[in-house]
């Protein structure tokens, strides 16, 4: 699986960097440790990153194993780990194409990590991989974005204001800035982001740049993508309070349960 374009900077080439740009995010936390704490047997993180929910997790009293394609975010997680007692098993490997050598009552695909798998066989065989790892009856929780019109009708290859922040380890003003363009057929995104820091003698300079491509899936599509993929059933909701994804405006949350 490639989600970033070929010889184009990733965002997740630099864990510590990344941890910073995440910073304070709480968003998905208790979902996933809530599910984690209900879950009969180990729990496993895909694309993992640093740890934002894996830590929790473990935190929390979960035995808990982390995947991740991007060998940075995997030293930065461990380190992370590691200053808080735990030695997690980290492993690196294809979301889309993974032999671990144990099976999870519950595995996580956090912060929309989905959307990276880009083609529809890919997402068949990541979802068909996930189920032959889960326990019998195991359940796959994940979240997205839904494609709404003000998402994926916004103008093209305009520079955006994504956020602006403390940088905590100089006290500048950091911001992120996001320019966008899209394939409404093939139903990807290309984002193109770039962080500014405001130095000290008043002037601003570019700190990162780095590129990726998404995907974006429908509800129906979703739906039928779980179904071919072999679980045995499967609930879509539009946000982490499990209401109805009625609005374009919801989020995408799946719960789908393997066969016994």
């Amino acid at each position: 699986m490639q989600s970033t374009p070929p010889g184009e900077p990733s965002p997740f080439d630099d864990g510590d960097f990344y941890d910073l740009m995440c910073l304070g995010l709480e968003y998905g936390i208790d979902f996933y440790v809530a599910l984690a704490r209900q879950a009969k047997g180990p729990v496993l993180d895909i694309a993992c990153g640093t740890g934002r929910i894996l830590l929790p997790v473990l935190q929390a009293g979960v035995d808990a194993d982390g995947l991740d394609l991007f060998q940075p975010m995997l030293e930065t997680a461990r380190k992370k780990a590691t200053a808080l007692g735990f030695t997690p098993n980290l492993h690196r490997g294809d979301m889309a194409n993974f032999e671990l050598p144990r099976r999870y009552a519950l595995i996580m695909i956090t912060f929309n990590a989905f959307c990276h798998v880009l083609t529809t066989d890919d997402q068949l065989r990541c979802l068909s991989c996930i189920r032959r790892h889960l326990l019998p009856g195991g359940l796959l929780a994940f979240d997205g974005a839904f494609p709404g019109l003000g998402w994926i009708g916004a103008p093209q290859n305009r520079r955006e204001l994504e956020g602006e922040f403390k940088d905590p380890r100089t006290g500048g003003t950091m911001r992120g800035y996001d320019t966008r363009s899209f394939d409404r057929v093939a139903q990807i995104q290309r984002s193109r982001n770039e962080v500014e820091l405001d130095e000290p003698d008043g002037t601003t300079r570019i700190i990162h740049r780095s590129e990726f491509l998404v995907r974006w899936t429908y509800k129906a599509e979703m739906d039928l993508l779980l179904r071919s993929a072999g679980f045995a059933r499967n609930e879509i909701y539009g946000g982490f309070d499990r209401r109805p994804l009625e609005q374009e405006t919801d989020q995408l949350v799946a719960l789908a349960w393997a066969g016994d």
